[in-house]
């Protein structure tokens, strides 16, 4: 990574293709793009690239399973907690995907910087800064279940040694855990980002019928 030059003050800013400069340090929800979102996470691999296949298995696919999952374990999830699901991992466009022993080194300053990044992305696509307790847990259970079974598929670990690290996840039923698993053969760059930009626009047309239609009823209710 090429360096800033040493006279002048510590950059906080990093510059996206979409041309926003995005201060990490305080980042505004007016510089936040969907289209830096997918590029970026279509091209950070999770586990240290340390994955089978010919393509790295990004985080962008992850999302996109981890939000499948929480469909599986609760179908009625509303559009809007759906679309926070699949962002799970949004700031990582921006942070990478730091493996688990290394966000332990590193402590508070790196959840700090993560947390500030995600209120960012809620606000940006119309979402609270902070999302109820039990779309946050959900989201965490299929977000376990997913990394149990990529340790399992993709990234070498026998199924004794995932349990020991995850714990035995629970709450689908053996031909989900069939769908989840086909769905992890690592895709190509291009192929993980429009899946991604797809899944998300399916979800968002979603919440904006909910919107309507609960705008709607409410004005009923008033006539």
């Amino acid at each position: 990574m090429p360096a800033d030059r040493p006279d002048l003050p510590p950059r906080a800013w990093q510059r996206m293709l979409s041309g926003r400069r995005l201060n990490l340090l305080d980042p505004s929800p007016f510089d936040i793009e969907l289209s830096d979102i997918a590029h970026g996470l279509a091209r950070v691999a999770r586990w240290n690239g340390q994955t089978i296949g010919e393509h790295a298995f990004s985080v962008a696919q992850h999302c996109v399973i981890v939000e499948e999952i929480a469909m599986m374990l609760k179908p009625d999830l509303a559009a809007k907690w759906r679309l926070a699901t699949l962002l799970h991992d949004a700031p990582e466009y921006v942070i990478g995907d730091m493996i688990s022993p290394f966000k332990t080194v590193m402590g508070g300053n790196y959840k700090h910087v993560e947390e500030r990044l995600h209120e960012a992305v809620h606000v940006s696509f119309g979402l609270p800064a902070h999302l109820p307790l039990y779309v946050t847990k959900l989201a965490k259970k299929a977000d376990i279940i997913c990394a149990y079974h990529e340790a399992i598929v993709l990234a070498g670990f026998e199924e004794k040694e995932a349990q020991k690290i995850f714990g035995k996840p629970r709450g689908l039923t053996q031909e989900q855990l069939a769908r989840v698993r086909s769905s992890m053969n690592p895709l190509t760059t291009s192929q993980a980002q429009e899946q991604f930009l797809e899944r998300f626009e399916q979800i968002n047309t979603e919440v904006h019928l909910a919107s309507q239609n609960i705008s709607i009823i409410k004005e009923r209710g008033v006539s």
